[in-house]
């Protein structure tokens, strides 16, 4: 090495014959290119000679700031300028998030309060609104892997009360931040216009469209989901202090209280990490053990009461129709959406080379819609029926990227073939696919769209029509969760003063999730008042065998009002 203008110091290479860079331009003309190339370097580097030094004269004459004759060199931006971008990009990023946010929360909680509660609702606030104790006792018995959920609802219904309205805003708050989760991840990888595109799919994605007004804990399951993974590659783009890795593991453990089925994301985080991240395996099986052991509780209940998801037996719920298009879509839109799935992950794996990280992503993603799912169409088959498309509701996130990256594909496939810009194609093709999840949306904001109940309406009129002191006969025939004596479980105010003959014990005396009674055709005149209402599910109530019993006892039916799939009779003696 040796001294340079300005106090840097030249390497020489002596061996190679190497020129000296401090030789006038002049002399340095007969040398071959590759040697001339070398002192350019050398003399830029040294800030002499005649590329660009300030003050230096060469063999073309005077240089300024910008070299000979006012050349600019190009422009290497440093660390102040690298740190500057990264800042802008994080704000966008951060405002784009924002924006997918909120159309996830406004999308969620528009005509969330339409819809009656359902059956799985109704299990909800039956296990909510009991005394910690009661809840407690319960949990040992039924329901114990959504035990986090219901100590959280019970804590809000005493805040907020327990409305349609209210009970469904966490899970469309919970949206919002899915939508959000998303926009970020995908951003990470795939750049600001993958970010908004995606979303905006997620806010709006019939799946998205259903945990958002749902009172279960699909959507916050999702939310936590999404949000573990931005941490995840947080963690894995460089290297972060051991208190973020335990939060990672807090994290999953979480997610795994919140829902069960969410530690099979945990399979598809330690997948990327071996096919991308080697160097931090062992950090990462560190950090998702810890949130595994932290876990065991809820495991050991999960498997004590595996009996409680036996009735999938008798459902027949994994089908091609099922597995492949509405677990995240509906029938109008799966096909489509399947194909921009496609066509994103064939694009993204063609150009692996050029931009890498859309490749990790759609790997990423890829391995989200797929190992969860396999695993749990293993298990069904090779343990006990596990499989309902509710139950894979935190692979949406993954399904929204998937199909984010086919419109951007397919916009820009057009932009190449056509004079529209690749943005003007891409925001055309986008809101094509979003005005086509509206209707879906609409649908599932009906008065009717939970499983065809409608025991609020159902509750209004015996409110609105019962005298005081009557009495109430509620079909006992349907499964538990769709009996309609639920309405007073969930609606006690409307039925506050009416009898209720067939019950034995309400259901926060019991272990189990519902009331204890006897059957109906165990009732006698003594049991019921003069006037008696039929509350009964299904078609010709009037013909049903509550009705039939009532008139053995001496009733006739002197109304019958039809609502949707119930029908409350007024029966008189």
């Amino acid at each position: 090495m040796a001294p340079g203008a300005g106090g840097r110091r030249i390497r020489r290479l002596p061996s190679q014959g190497m020129p000296d860079p401090n030789a006038p331009v002049a002399e340095t003309a007969a040398f071959p290119p590759s040697q001339r190339h070398f002192l350019r370097r050398e003399r830029v580097a040294a800030g002499t000679g005649c590329v660009g030094s300030r003050g230096s004269t060469g063999a073309r004459g005077s240089t300024g700031a910008h070299g000979p004759a006012g050349a600019r060199l190009p422009h290497r931006p440093g660390r102040q300028d690298r740190s500057v971008r990264t800042t802008t990009d994080r704000a966008r990023l951060r405002r784009v998030a924002a924006i997918a946010g909120v159309v996830g929360l406004l999308a969620g909680v528009a005509g969330s309060w339409v819809p009656s509660f359902w059956g799985d609702e109704a299990a909800s606030i039956m296990s909510a609104s009991r005394t910690w104790p009661e809840l407690w006792r319960m949990l040992q018995t039924v329901d114990g892997v959504h035990g986090a959920y219901y100590a959280f609802l019970h804590v809000w219904i005493d805040l907020f009360g327990a409305s349609e309205f209210s009970v469904r805003l966490p899970s469309a708050i919970a949206a919002g931040l899915l939508a959000a989760g998303t926009a970020v991840l995908a951003g990470r990888l795939g750049g600001h216009r993958l970010a908004l595109a995606a979303g905006l799919v997620a806010a709006l994605l019939p799946r998205t469209a259903v945990m958002a007004a749902e009172g279960r804990s699909y959507a916050i399951g999702s939310a936590i989901a999404v949000w573990l993974t931005v941490l995840l590659l947080a963690l894995l783009e460089r290297r972060r202090s051991w208190w973020l890795w335990a939060a990672y593991a807090a994290g999953a453990a979480a997610a795994i209280y919140v829902f069960l089925y969410l530690a099979l994301l945990l399979v598809v985080h330690g997948v990327f990490v071996l096919l991308f991240h080697r160097r931090t395996l062992w950090r990462w099986l560190a950090a998702a053990g810890s949130g595994v052991l932290l876990a065991v509780p809820i495991v050991l209940v999960a498997a004590a009461q595996r009996n409680q998801i036996g009735f999938l037996a008798y459902r027949d719920y994994n089908t091609p129709l099922n597995v492949l298009a509405l677990q995240w879509f509906d029938p109008v839109t799966a096909w489509p959406c399947l194909a921009l799935i496609a066509i994103g992950a064939i694009a993204a794996f063609r150009a692996r080379g050029r931009s890498p990280g859309e490749f990790r992503l759609s790997t990423l993603t890829l391995l989200w819609l797929a190992l969860p799912t396999a695993a749990v169409l293993l298990g069904s088959v090779l343990i006990a029926p596990m499989y309902t498309v509710r139950y894979l509701s935190f692979c949406t996130p993954a399904a929204a990227i998937l199909v984010a990256m086919g419109v951007l594909t397919g916009a820009g496939w057009i932009a190449r073939r056509t004079t529209l810009a690749a943005t003007t194609t891409s925001a055309i093709l986008l809101a094509v696919l979003l005005a086509a999840f509206v209707p879906n949306l609409l649908v599932l904001r009906g008065p009717y769209a939970k499983d065809g109940s409608d025991w609020r309406e159902a509750a209004g009129y015996l409110h609105a029509h019962a005298a005081r002191g009557d009495a109430v006969v509620y079909d006992d025939r349907p499964r538990d969760s769709e009996k309609p004596r639920l309405l007073a479980a969930i609606h006690p105010a409307e039925v506050s003063g009416l009898g209720d003959p067939a019950l034995i014990a309400p259901f926060r005396t019991q272990p189990g999730l519902w009331d204890r009674t006897r059957p109906n055709d165990a009732l006698t005149t003594a049991d019921l008042t003069p006037d008696v209402w039929a509350v009964e599910r299904g078609p010709d109530p009037e013909r049903s065998p509550d009705v039939r019993h009532l008139e053995s006892l001496g009733y006739r039916v002197l109304s019958s009002h039809r609502i949707n799939v119930t029908t409350v009779l007024h029966l008189e003696r």
